[in-house]
């Protein structure tokens, strides 16, 4: 089952922490990547940038509603993701123990979520785009080589 483990810290304390403490977290989150990579379930983890920097979309009547910044005022902000193939949520919970959240001395926490398995769209119109870009240069190198036949 995957599971996706939500990062949630206090933007402030990770704002005011110095470079070497920065680096001990950074450190950590690989640890945790490398270690989760060497098993297999590894899927994907990233942090986020601040939420001073995020947009959101809200529909109201039908209609789209662009807002600066976070939809809500919370204490913790989410930081980042993890994606793990986990077999259970035990072992999700295990990996969760181990994702540095505090900074500072400060709290955080770790929310995880099992994931819905669904269809994945398939990329057939960007192969199809492709193989219409490799016949035209195909086509095009043809061409080139009857003009200087020509020649």
């Amino acid at each position: 089952m995957r599971y996706m483990l939500l990062i949630y810290s206090k933007e402030a304390q990770m704002e005011a922490m110095s470079g070497e403490e920065a680096e001990r977290i950074r450190g950590a989150h690989h640890a945790v990547m490398q270690a989760t990579a060497a098993r297999g379930i590894f899927r994907g983890a990233e942090p986020l940038k601040s939420t001073a920097t995020a947009t959101t979309v809200r529909m109201q009547n039908g209609r789209s509603l662009i807002i600066d910044g976070p939809f809500a005022e919370t204490k913790e902000q989410l930081a980042g993701y993890y994606i793990l193939d986990c077999e259970d949520l035990d072992e999700a919970i295990r990996w969760a123990e181990k994702i540095p959240t505090a900074c500072k001395g400060g709290e955080g926490c770790v929310e995880i979520r099992p994931i819905i398995a669904i269809p994945q769209p398939t990329n057939a119109m960007s192969q199809a785009g492709a193989m219409s870009e490799a016949g035209a240069t195909s086509q095009a190198g043809a061409t080139s080589q009857a003009e200087q036949a020509d020649e």
